[in-house]
């Protein structure tokens, strides 16, 4: 292959990336895979349980309080709302792991490669909020409170879908679907530390800072003891909680302070991985395994009320502009700010992907669930009416868009495996495809 024409590939959309970052991704996703199914089990276990003769249990279970507020902080909190603020706090922590990987060491460090997923990003969080303030403008009493609700992509949800059907999604797409739902999160903790914010405790946002500065001190040593780590990251959490911060801020601020690279004594970069991806590899699967999915337990729990209840819920407008939202204002703003980025850049799609690729990877960014619900409460209220019909529309937009975008990848399936299998050919038994050589 000509340089040129090796330049050529590297400046296209959706260009097939580097072996060690494609191996990275994969092996996340297959891990986001198992958490995916166990999230889709315990989201069952909740609706059905929900709506059975026992829904009254249900809601008791989530309502058990837990904690004590003796210590002059308001730690009494329901399952429900530990499991909001508490678990999701782990989740965040690896996605604030799994930024500062990707702006240090992946593919955003790399402006010309960071461009095309931080603007779909940004697309597919504002048209699907545009679609929701007109449904909902009319309506009043802080309906449009919930704009962001249908601007998030839940990735495990997402790759169970792909393990579901069955699809050979190439490299190229599969980090891109993983970069998108990684600046998405970023996105979706800016919300809601800006928007979801009331009162603000600035004397215990103080007080939390030092927890966080010996958390960073410790880690910055590459300091790895867990009977250190953990009482200080706690600290913090419970500090930004008392605050009037949501929670979960805190775990993503915890995870920027965690050092990518080696440092120059342990061997420098090239000597391994560093403590993020150290931290990410313990604590990935208990945010996958356990925190998300028990989330999903208490709260896509929701009693529909046959079709009379769900017809109700899916004439509401918050409900039809979250379903609206996710369905086609994700796939709106995904696919047409690539095709505007491809339009003012004059840059044309890799040979091995196709604009209908792209159509099926923004309607698979549709599927929005653990932080869409986790903005649902805030805006409404755990509990309210109005929270019941978020759950309702955000698990039809959810299935409605899964559903279309297996449709589409489904029937690409053929030409994705020829790719997969160019991709893992190793003629020369090195244990790195031919295909990633070939390029360099």
């Amino acid at each position: 292959m000509s340089d040129n024409n090796t330049r050529s590939r590297r400046s296209a959309l959706f260009a097939r990336g580097s072996w060690a970052e494609t191996s990275r991704i994969s092996s996340i996703l297959r891990k986001e895979t198992v958490g995916g199914a166990l999230l889709l089990v315990a989201t069952v276990i909740a609706l059905v349980w929900a709506n059975s003769p026992w829904s009254e249990a249900y809601t008791s279970l989530g309502e058990l309080t837990v904690g004590t507020d003796a210590l002059g902080v308001h730690l009494d909190l329901s399952l429900a709302t530990w499991a909001a603020d508490g678990l999701l706090a782990i989740f965040f922590f690896v996605v604030g792991l799994e930024l500062k990987r990707e702006f240090v060491a992946g593919d955003l460090r790399d402006p010309a490669r960071a461009a095309l997923p931080i603007a779909a990003a940004v697309g597919g969080m504002i048209v699907p909020a545009v679609i929701f303030v007109a449904f909902t403008a009319h309506v009043g009493d802080g309906a449009m409170k919930g704009w962001a609700i249908p601007t998030a992509t839940d990735i495990a949800f997402a790759v169970a879908v792909l393990a579901v059907i069955s699809t050979h999604l190439p490299a190229a797409l599969r980090t891109f679907l993983l970069t998108l739902a990684v600046v998405d999160d970023l996105l979706a903790i800016t919300v809601i530390a800006v928007f979801y914010t009331e009162d603000i405790n600035l004397t215990a946002l103080a007080v939390a800072a030092v927890p966080l500065a010996l958390f960073a001190f410790c880690v910055q040593r590459r300091i790895r003891s867990w009977w250190l780590l953990i009482p200080l990251a706690t600290l913090t959490w419970v500090f930004v909680h008392e605050s009037g911060v949501h929670a979960t801020v805190a775990g993503v601020l915890l995870g920027f302070t965690v050092p990518v690279l080696r440092s120059t004594a342990a061997g420098g970069p090239d000597a391994g991985p560093g403590l993020a991806e150290h931290f990410e590899h313990r604590i990935r699967p208990i945010s996958a395994g356990f925190a998300v999915p028990v989330f999903a337990f208490f709260a896509a729990g929701v009693t529909v009320g046959g079709f009379d209840g769900l017809t109700d819920a899916l004439t509401d407008p918050i409900a039809v502009g979250i379903v609206c939202g996710l369905v086609v204002g994700k796939a709106v703003g995904i696919f047409g700010t690539t095709r505007l980025l491809s339009a003012v850049t004059r840059a044309s799609l890799d040979s091995s992907v196709r604009w209908i690729d792209v159509v099926g990877i923004s309607l698979l960014a549709g599927i929005g669930f653990t932080v869409s619900l986790l903005i649902g409460d805030l805006a409404y209220g755990m509990g309210s009416e109005r929270d019941d019909h978020v759950k309702i529309g955000v698990l039809t937009g959810s299935l409605v868009a899964a559903v279309l975008a297996s449709i589409l990848l489904r029937a690409r399936n053929r030409h994705y495996r020829n790719i997969c299998e160019d991709e893992e050919r190793d003629d020369d038994h090195d244990g790195i495809p031919d295909v990633y050589q070939r390029r360099d």
